[in-house]
């Protein structure tokens, strides 16, 4: 048992309590281990006291590009001033240091908190001088039942009414990001989750990992980030390093051809079938971000398949999200009200 300073108080916790990072409601349970990457795990958890299951990741910050990950997703997230329904919700952030843990605050980038757990990884050191301890963040999220995007679609019988809701919660939840000055930059099924708390399934943007709040949207930028996102879903321009809000409405565009045609890949790593639209070149399968950057003047053949039931208002959306040029392609606000408008009238 340990204790942990809070708000002036100090408060003993046992090892799955601190572990769960519940350490200002009420004590967690771990149920199970629902996902894993590179930079983190996420458990499935339930409140002991209310029965409320959460979403809980752990992030190791143990190298310079996991401290910036982790604290991109903190900054972000907690950034949002009013709740989007279908944007993951975040309860809480913990720092977890040497046997301790401290609920962290989003007032100010500046806090002693943020540069500390920079400077400590930066410099290959860990808090406090104790090297045989790494340092954690612990989000505890809302949880979604329903899986990913992937999981959902491929799993149930081709649905319009379906497809159109999730086309209309997903422009969205990218318009309400971009209101906020936030570009995801990682937009991808496997990012996507799916509540079905409600009875039908709402979608949920997640994972902004790779994600930059900015004070302007349309201003260019480069850093080594873009180059970790999925490859099927970036935008030309992001495959030489440069971005802006625009890429996002391209992966969109991405994500809603594949789902409306159910086009999908196998993932060399994991082996799973994923949604994702890309160019043939003979045996090959190239991106289609890849191939309009090689090929600026092709012709994208929406929709790609024969007998595709994808009507005339969201193929002219879709080739003009998917313009080779940021500039000709709708920004969210504009995307949002045309989306409408192409799934009213189908």
């Amino acid at each position: 048992m340990v204790w942990i300073p809070s708000f002036g108080n100090r408060f003993p916790i046992t090892t799955d309590y601190l572990i769960m990072g519940g350490l200002y409601t009420t004590t967690r349970t771990l149920l199970r281990e629902v996902g894993r990457g590179s930079y983190g795990v996420v458990y499935e958890a339930v409140a002991r006291r209310t029965g409320a299951r959460v979403a809980v990741k752990r992030l190791q910050c143990d190298a310079p590009e996991n401290v910036e990950l982790a604290l991109a997703e903190f900054w972000a997230l907690t950034s949002l001033e009013n709740r989007h329904q279908n944007v993951v919700q975040l309860e809480e952030c913990v720092l977890q240091r040497n046997g301790l843990a401290q609920k962290m605050s989003h007032g100010n980038k500046r806090s002693k908190q943020y540069l500390r757990l920079v400077e400590t990884s930066l410099k290959g050191e860990r808090i406090l001088g104790y090297p045989e301890e790494p340092c954690y963040l612990w989000f505890v999220m809302e949880f979604c039942e329903g899986g990913d995007l992937n999981q959902y679609i491929l799993s149930r019988r081709p649905d319009p009414q379906t497809n159109r809701s999730f086309m209309r919660q997903l422009t969205s939840a990218v318009a309400f990001l971009h209101k906020n000055n936030i570009v995801h930059r990682d937009l991808k099924p496997d990012n996507i989750l799916i509540s079905q708390k409600s009875g039908l399934p709402v979608l949920k943007v997640a994972d902004f990992g790779l994600s930059k709040v900015c004070a302007g949207l349309n201003s260019k930028s480069s850093d080594e980030h873009p180059a970790a996102a999925a490859d099927f879903y970036m935008a030309p321009e992001v495959w030489e390093g440069h971005y802006t809000a625009k890429a996002d409405i391209f992966a969109l565009g991405i994500i809603i051809w594949a789902m409306v045609e159910r086009i999908t890949f196998i993932d060399s790593e994991s082996k799973r079938e994923l949604l994702g639209t890309y160019i043939r070149q003979g045996t090959e399968i190239v991106p289609v971000g890849e191939a309009l950057l090689e090929n600026p003047k092709m012709v994208l053949h929406i929709p790609q398949r024969a007998r595709s039931s994808m009507s005339e208002g969201v193929k002219k959306l879709l080739q003009d999200m998917l313009s080779v040029n940021p500039q000709d392609r709708p920004d969210a606000f504009q995307l949002e009200v045309r989306m409408d408008q192409v799934t009213c009238a189908a």
